[in-house]
């Protein structure tokens, strides 16, 4: 099978940026992403003579080219900034199964190798002449290449006991090249980086009745910095810029995962799951210097200079839920909530990781009736306190209020009637009562009250 996908779109605007004021004036005349275009392409075959090796074989090869690019000029001036990346990413696999007596095993290999290309001008509007510019990513091109080996396996001990252990070994290289150094003037020329690590899973599952499901699980992971981590230099926040540290090492990660489920009546099924994750090496941001300085000149703004660095351990708990089921043969209910709590440990008070999002879920009520479908579903999420954020990382708490990012919900529904096999039609509100609502470490408010109406058709 052959997938061919070509995509891009107009530019898009930074409502953010573009809302920022400085002396009564907007601070930016412009400031949007260019048109983000890709190519994707795919090979697969697939595999079904059994035979010793395998029962059923998968082979995918790809190949993607993405563009991105940011542009931006301050208000009332003729210097128009243009940074453009361009992406090769080349990617394959190849999978195994194979099933004997009570034993399933899958097996394969799997790999990709990413080059990214960044470069960077400087236009005058007014006089249609370019000059140099640093560049997001280093202007001597970077590449990651990744290499991995797994194997899993499920063994159905009995029909109330099922065994699944796993084992992935990666090898991950990288290299980035500095060449212009005239913006940036690091003590290096280079970042590379080999690493290799042997991850591996554990999991039982006990079902002691028809109705009710006990899981347990432990997994290890792994994961090497990216050219994003080693080797850009970006504003993460509103003056903030964080720089190289060809010195990160890669985090390890351990988790351990109980959960239950009960079914009800044979109608409504109940689940709870709790988890814990422990961080070596934990890969985090904090303020740092430049040339011994704590500051810097970056898009003729004096930011504050941060770096990307490694903590020694850091911890996330979490529990999640939910109830679903049938009220009857034409109603039936969703509900789910989320929460996480994370910490970097410090030899004094332990302090949040940031990208944790506050306890969020949904409820929906769904109705069927012939031809009719119907869903009445309700967004909700907590309080992000001001204490809970990650002030040197990237959870914008510039755009939070003083006390944090306020709890909020969403009341919406959407409609659908099927005309017959081939064509239906969708009318939806979502946020329906308007409310004013900002989703964490968003930069801008979510839309307002919207409708959707959607006509589809299969042939």
């Amino acid at each position: 099978m052959i997938n061919l996908q070509y995509s891009t779109s107009s530019n898009i605007d930074r409502y953010d940026r573009l809302t920022q004021v400085s002396n009564g004036k907007p601070k930016f005349a412009e400031w949007y992403y260019g048109p983000q275009k890709r190519l994707f392409s795919s090979y697969t075959l697939q595999l079904s003579n059994s035979n010793k090796l395998y029962d059923h074989a998968r082979i995918i090869v790809g190949y993607q080219n993405i563009e991105e690019s940011r542009i931006d000029r301050k208000y009332n001036k003729v210097l128009e900034n243009h940074r453009i990346e361009k992406l090769d990413i080349l990617t394959f696999n190849v999978d195994f199964d194979n099933k004997i007596g009570k034993h399933e095993l899958r097996y394969g290999i799997d790999g990709f190798y990413n080059i990214v290309n960044s470069n960077a001008f400087v236009k005058d509007i007014k006089m249609d002449t370019t000059g140099r510019l640093d560049t997001r990513y280093p202007d001597g091109g970077s590449t990651m290449q990744s290499i991995a080996a797994y194997a899993t396996h499920t063994w159905e001990i009995s029909k109330k006991l099922i065994l699944n252990d796993g084992l992935r070994f990666s090898a991950i290289n990288l290299n980035s090249k500095f060449e212009d150094k005239t913006f940036f003037p690091f003590d290096f020329n280079s970042v590379t980086q080999k690493n290799n690590a042997i991850n591996g899973n554990l999991g039982l599952v006990y079902m002691p009745t028809n109705t009710f499901r006990l899981t347990a699980g432990f997994a290890s992971g792994f994961r090497a910095p990216n050219v994003d981590d080693l080797s850009k230099v970006f504003e993460s926040t509103k003056g903030n810029v964080i720089v190289p540290n060809p010195n990160l090492k890669p985090e390890y990660t351990y988790t351990y995962e109980l959960g239950i489920s009960q079914k009800i009546n044979d109608r409504i099924l109940v689940s709870l799951n709790g988890y814990t994750t422990k961080y070596l090496n934990a890969i985090t941001s904090e303020l740092s210097t430049f040339n011994g300085q704590d500051s810097i000149l970056y898009n003729g703004v004096l930011s504050q200079v941060a770096t990307t660095v490694n903590k020694r351990e850091a911890y996330i708990y979490g529990i999640e839920g939910a109830i679903n089921g049938n009220l009857n043969e034409n109603l039936s209910i969703l509900g789910t909530f989320n929460y996480t709590y994370g910490r970097i440990v410090t030899d004094t008070t332990d302090y949040p990781l940031d990208h944790i999002a506050p306890l969020f879920g949904k409820i929906s009520f769904n109705a069927k009736f012939n031809k009719f479908r119907g869903e009445l579903f309700v967004n909700y999420s907590g309080w992000k306190r001001m204490k809970d954020y990650n002030l040197m990382g990237e959870d914008n708490e510039a755009y939070a209020t003083a006390f944090g990012m306020p709890a909020w919900y969403t009341a919406n529904i959407r409609l659908t009637y099927q005309f017959n096999k081939f064509v239906s039609f969708q009318a939806a509100c979502e946020n329906i009562f308007d409310q004013n609502y900002r989703q964490f470490a968003s930069n801008i408010s979510a839309p307002g009250r919207n409708f959707i109406l959607t006509l589809r058709g299969s042939f």
